[in-house]
């Protein structure tokens, strides 16, 4: 029997990482930050200067930020903040802009200069905006994650209670709860035994989300539609389906679509992947409401534990561990137990990780659909008799190691790699 205060934590986790979010989450993040400045400000800055970590400059680059007619970059982002000023909103900051908006943000860029810089040997995730208006000066910093405010100042005076808590850098996933008490045992437990009845509207509102988006990404022409690509081939095979819905709502979203999506590791995306098959399977089996929550909950803590050793930005792509952690929650769909998810888990890492993340883009819906591949087809190894051992590359005995040895990779063997990915996307094309 699982501790109380593992139950207490577990929840309190899930409560943290399911938040809704308009549009891809670094320029939401970047956006929110600014709508935090022009309210502190009171009034509308006249020169901004804006520094971010290279990793949120790799995640804005070359994804369309929402409700701005297809506009890009953060400067434009930015702007929308600012014309928003709706900081209670977070990251769904953008659903009150006016229906003028891309005129306004034409107008402002026009007016008002932007400094944009690179934060050197920063975290990865990083973002700081100072401005002068006409009567006061301000800055908003942003240390660890989407939502955690590090600083908020007006005049040199230290305001950040008026907006939230602060969050060490230390717990990079966006909120309090002591990630390192997860773990594939307990999180199995304690989906088997938790009751569902403060996290049910939680769990339906991700399902809810996430599903009509994917709809949305299968009947509209968004981005590259990969999505409508893997529907419309000829394939009616299950899995083929998952993906094909995971893609389609990366589709919508990356390009600009302004339906909200429940985040995960905060990450829209992440969100989908680890979300969107486990649906797509629990109708195809006619699943009940009760094991479809609790299939969503393996899937959901077990992406957060492994993200926690990756790091909430990273070369390492996050649609990887999400699309593991589906394969893990479409395990329990078909009455998997511990012993079924974790050989599940430890054949899908074996056979996508180290998938590079090089910005946030329409490329994202192709990745999320060979991550879903992967979570599937190592579910369906160990169904037919079939797994990865110890020692088969970075795969260890043992589940927890496994994660571990992920996370090493990603944080520690990827560094590099991160750096030089934002290296060729800062060249000028």
């Amino acid at each position: 029997m699982l501790e109380a205060n593992i139950f207490d934590t577990y929840t309190q986790i899930l409560k943290e990482e399911l938040i809704p979010a308009m549009g891809c989450t670094e320029p939401i993040a970047i956006a929110y930050a600014a709508s935090i400045l022009r309210d502190a400000l009171g009034e509308e800055p006249v020169s901004i200067r804006a520094g971010f970590s290279g990793n949120i400059i790799k995640n804005v680059k070359s994804v369309i930020v929402p409700a701005t007619d297809g506009l890009k970059g953060i400067p434009v982002a930015i702007a929308a903040g600012i014309i928003a000023n709706a900081p209670k909103k977070q990251l769904e900051v953008l659903c009150s802009l006016p229906k003028d908006a891309p005129e306004r943000i034409d107008r402002f860029l026009s007016d008002h200069p932007i400094e944009i810089y690179k934060i050197e040997k920063s975290p990865p995730f990083e973002i700081c905006i100072e401005a002068k208006s006409a009567s006061h000066t301000a800055r908003v910093r942003f240390l660890g994650s989407h939502t955690s405010i590090d600083e908020v100042t007006l005049d040199g005076k230290d305001i950040s209670r008026r907006y939230a808590f602060s969050c060490s850098v230390e717990n990079e996933l966006c909120g309090g709860a002591d990630r390192s008490l997860l773990n594939v045992k307990d999180i199995v437990e304690y989906a088997d035994t938790v009751d569902l009845g403060e996290l049910r509207p939680i769990l339906k509102n991700q399902i809810d989300m996430n599903m009509a988006i994917a709809r949305e990404g299968l009947s509209s022409p968004w981005g590259a539609s990969i999505g409508k690509l893997l529907y419309n081939s000829g394939d009616c095979e299950l899995r083929n389906r998952a993906k094909a819905y995971a893609a389609a709502a990366s589709d919508a979203r990356m390009s600009g679509c302004e339906m909200p999506v429940c985040i995960l590791s905060g990450s829209g995306n992440q969100g989908i992947t680890a979300s969107v098959p486990v649906l797509v399977y629990a109708e195809a089996l006619g699943a009940d409401e009760d094991k479809i929550l609790r299939a969503l909950i393996v899937s959901d803590l077990i992406t957060v534990h492994q993200k926690s050793g990756i790091g909430c930005l990273s070369a390492y792509c996050g649609a990887i561990s999400a699309g593991c952690g589906c394969g893990t929650g479409i395990c329990y769909l078909y009455g998997g137990g511990f012993r079924e998810i974790a050989h599940t888990l430890v054949n899908a890492v074996a056979i996508l990780s180290g998938t590079i993340c090089d910005g946030a883009k329409p490329s994202c819906a192709a990745k999320i659909a060979m991550a879903v591949e992967a979570g599937i087809m190592g579910y369906e190894m160990f169904a037919s008799g079939n797994q990865f051992y110890g020692g088969d590359g970075i795969v260890s005995k043992g589940v927890e190691n496994t994660i571990r040895n992920v996370g090493r990779l990603a944080r520690k063997g990827m560094k590099s790699t991160d750096e030089e990915i934002i290296d060729i996307m800062l060249q000028k094309n």
